[in-house]
């Protein structure tokens, strides 16, 4: 339990102080990530237990990672990360899961994603900020990726990429796991 205090600490501090570089106020970021004002006061007092929906939204509104969120400062020039390590984002009905890697730095970083669906499972994810640029790579299994109502087939050995700022989905398909690597390249600078 002291871990998961620790988190929402770490988390808390995070938001707080992106929402002060960039100079929103607890209603106006409420009003632009569609999170309550109530929730916000929460969680920067380090207290509730946000979704993975509401972390990506704050997230896309501060113009800044998911992880940017989540992780206490660097501790060195190479960070290793094992997944075992990295408790899941997202867990699936059935199974599947989705774990944050690590986020790279720089002006513009890249979220490093690893994600397993189970035939059928999916996960709806809502438009990101302009400028996202998302790919999946698929290592082993198949999936459907359908972006903005249109269905692709990513098989393993396969990469797809696209813009984040529509609609789109990952569904598992065929009749074992799939395991894929997803990359979400965010803009340069926090969006205003």
């Amino acid at each position: 339990m002291a871990e998961a205090d620790a988190a929402l600490r770490t988390l808390a501090h995070n938001v707080r102080a992106a929402r002060t570089r960039a100079g929103l106020s607890l209603d106006e970021l409420g009003r632009r990530a569609k999170v309550s004002k109530g929730a916000l006061v929460g969680l920067e007092k380090a207290q509730g237990n946000p979704n993975f929906a509401t972390l990506v939204r704050l997230a896309d509104t501060l113009g800044v990672s998911v992880s940017a969120l989540l992780e206490g400062p660097a501790e060195g020039r190479v960070r290793v990360v094992s997944a075992d390590a990295v408790m899941p984002l997202w867990a699936g009905e059935q199974g599947g899961d989705a774990r944050l890697m690590l986020t790279t730095s720089g002006p513009a970083p890249v979220e490093v994603w690893r994600w397993r669906l189970q035939p059928g499972e999916e996960y709806p994810s809502h438009p990101h900020q302009a400028g996202v640029t998302e790919t999946v790579s698929v290592t082993a299994g198949r999936m459907v990726l359908v972006v903005d109502g249109t269905e692709h087939a990513v098989a393993a050995g396969q990469t797809a990429a696209f813009d984040g700022d529509v609609p789109h989905t990952y569904r598992g398909a065929g009749d074992a796991t799939c395991h894929l690597i997803m990359t979400v390249h965010l803009p340069a600078g926090p969006t205003t």
